[in-house]
């Protein structure tokens, strides 16, 4: 299986913001101790898609952080990012895989303890769970209890991130669940100051045992 730690997962999110400073906030939540960062555009264009990310993949090699694409397989192939990460709705996690070849990471969201097992069985190797809480970066939000999250991280081999409204003040919720880490999005991405978030979440997950 391919190393990688999804301690703390940053997605991002550039709207409002110029392509200067949504570059600048995603180097400074690297230089903050983010270890995976996930580009995630919903309303680019392929092309638009590519130039962003070739950009980005610049600025995550410099810290030695892999880059996964969100839902786009053929973006990830054309900036040869390290890993590409598939909802529901996107490309069978199977087929990915098959793109990708084995080397590759392949991130799959689970809401459920089926959905995990099929995941991992399809070739996943990690998962997204969520939402813990309410979030603003979709307009519908189905939340995951933290039972439930509980359960696939002991239904399954493969590290399970929990994702959905979490910030340095809310995830103490998720304390003796054995999850790989968290994923955040507007914690880092909307905060003053993204290298300082990320730090202030790096430690409280560290003091938490959370992963």
């Amino acid at each position: 299986m391919k190393k990688f730690d999804p301690s703390l997962y940053f997605i991002t999110d550039s709207t409002g913001f110029s392509e200067e400073e949504f570059l600048c906030r995603v180097e400074q939540a690297l230089q903050g101790g983010a270890t995976l960062l996930q580009l995630r555009e919903k309303n680019r264009t392929t092309r638009e898609y590519i130039d962003l990310a070739e950009k980005v993949h610049a600025i995550a090699k410099r810290y030695l952080v892999p880059l996964i694409i969100d839902d786009r397989v053929d973006v990830a192939l054309a900036v040869d990012a390290e890993g590409v990460h598939v909802g529901a709705e996107d490309m069978p996690i199977a087929t990915a895989r098959k793109l990708l070849g084995d080397d590759k990471i392949v991130g799959a969201t689970a809401k459920t303890v089926p959905w995990a097992k099929e995941a991992y069985e399809q070739g996943a190797d990690y998962l997204g769970v969520g939402a813990i809480f309410p979030t603003t970066t979709k307009v519908k939000t189905v939340l995951t209890s933290t039972d439930t999250l509980r359960d696939i991280c002991n239904a399954v081999p493969i590290p399970a991130n929990a994702i959905g409204g979490l910030n340095k003040d809310n995830i103490d919720v998720l304390a003796g669940i054995p999850i790989a880490g968290i994923c955040v999005v507007s914690a880092i991405m909307k905060a003053d100051d993204p290298k300082k978030a990320a730090e202030e979440l790096k430690a409280r997950v560290q003091v938490l045992g959370l992963c």
